[in-house]
């Protein structure tokens, strides 16, 4: 059944789909140019500091936005099961955009003249962002666990499937976040934050195909079924 909804809705699922490929491009094209930065050491909260910090603050930032704004636009779309799901995705949203205005403590030799293992002191701000940060990554895995049961419970073929990504996208950045070996954790993370959010894009794009265009007439049985 195809659910009436106004243009700002697929609009706002739209925003889902376009931040996690801004977020890596972006950390990817700073990989490149950032002297000094070697992501097999340096998180990528590390791109805050420094000359052009500047571009990985607004990437968490406009990057939580936009999943706060795809946030309104699962709750408008009303997928069927949850209201935790998108509240969850908020959230989301809500940790990457305080990893973005507290920045987390120099650290690992990045910036230049910073000390070469842990920061030699955390700050309220460090701790800040990596509250953020654990915000986010908390949320990102317990929506992949709220839709997949939505999802199971709704029982047709479609969200059937779609219940079992979930189900696969939980245990595979689960399962990126706790190998036990410390060697390659940054670029773990950002695996972990590919896959979570490439979660919230099938989503969003499961939830745009339940949404009408405006010009869709309703039926009367679409309409006493909503």
């Amino acid at each position: 059944m195809k659910i009436p909804a106004p243009v700002t809705t697929k609009a706002l699922l739209t925003a889902g789909l376009v931040a996690g490929p801004l977020f890596l491009t972006t950390w990817l094209v700073q990989v490149l140019v950032r002297d000094g930065f070697d992501p097999r050491k340096h998180t990528l909260s590390l791109l805050s500091l420094g000359e052009g910090g500047w571009v990985q603050i607004s990437n968490f930032v406009v990057t939580g936005v936009l999943f706060a704004a795809c946030a309104a636009g699962l709750h408008r779309a009303e997928v069927p099961g949850t209201r935790w799901g998108p509240r969850l995705v908020a959230l989301l949203g809500l940790g990457l955009i305080l990893g973005g205005v507290f920045v987390t403590d120099p650290g690992a030799g990045f910036p230049a003249g910073a000390p070469p293992g842990a920061p030699e002191e955390i700050t309220v701000t460090g701790m800040l962002h990596s509250a953020g940060a654990g915000i986010a990554m908390v949320s990102g895995i317990a929506a992949t666990i709220v839709y997949a049961r939505a999802f199971r419970r709704a029982g047709d073929r479609h969200d059937t499937r779609a219940a079992r990504a979930c189900v696969l996208a939980a245990v595979a950045a689960g399962a990126v976040l706790i190998y036990p070996s410390p060697d390659g954790l940054s670029l773990r993370l950002v695996a972990a934050s590919a896959i979570l959010y490439a979660f919230v894009a099938a989503v969003a794009a499961h939830a745009r195909a339940r949404v009408a265009s405006p010009e869709t007439p309703v039926t009367p049985s679409e309409r006493s079924a909503r």
